[in-house]
């Protein structure tokens, strides 16, 4: 299996635009820095302050060079603004597998069915474009909102990884792993997020 990580692919709909995202963004998502800090209170990554933003978008950077990750900033296109952040990570083509996370918002773009659309957009092209077989889902085990969107598209729930990584703040936490696979992709998952796609028009 092959991907060109250097090619700059940009998914787009009537709501969102996604982009791969540069060093110069650190100015378009300052403002989330520096004025919502708890945005990453569950995140292993903090980009809560300029320079920790630097440090997550230089990492993010490295990952694509890497060819291990391919990370992308978010546009709202309803409110012309730009809303945050998603990506691509621990790509294994060899294995045809890949998980797709360090997704956030700021807070007036939460609850305004950014998230549909951003997940509908990436899970089509990982499943269609890049062909991969199986997305996975990590989240502090903790972080029930995050959970009850993922469950919400379509994944399942396969378990709990006990103590395996630390926060920013030092502590230990157990995290949930979910997943979806390209059969059921095809099966049920895209139409259900279609459909919520759809019904996120009228928020």
């Amino acid at each position: 299996m092959k991907f060109d990580f250097e090619k700059d692919f940009t998914l787009e709909n009537d709501a969102v635009l996604l982009r791969p995202i540069e060093s110069s963004d650190v100015k378009s998502l300052l403002h989330f820095s520096e004025n919502e800090p708890e945005l990453w209170t569950y995140s292993l990554v903090s980009a809560a302050s300029k320079s920790n933003l630097e440090k997550y978008i230089d990492l993010a950077l490295e990952g694509r060079r890497s060819q291990h990750a391919y990370p992308f900033i978010v546009f709202d296109k309803r409110k012309n603004a730009y809303a945050g952040s998603s990506r691509f990570y621990d790509i294994q083509l060899s294995n045809s597998c890949l998980q797709l996370g360090f997704t956030w918002y700021g807070k007036q773009f939460q609850g305004t069915g950014i998230n549909v659309n951003c997940k509908y957009l990436l899970l089509e092209f990982a499943f269609e474009t890049m062909q991969i077989d199986r997305v996975e889902f990590r989240a502090d085990n903790n972080n029930a909102r995050s959970i009850a969107a993922m469950k919400s598209i379509g994944c399942t729930v396969e378990g709990i990884l006990r103590s395996n990584s630390f926060r920013p703040d030092g502590s230990r936490r157990d995290s949930i792993v979910l997943s979806i696979l390209k059969s059921e992709w095809k099966g049920s998952v895209k139409d259900r997020l279609q459909a919520k796609v759809k019904a996120a028009k009228k928020l």
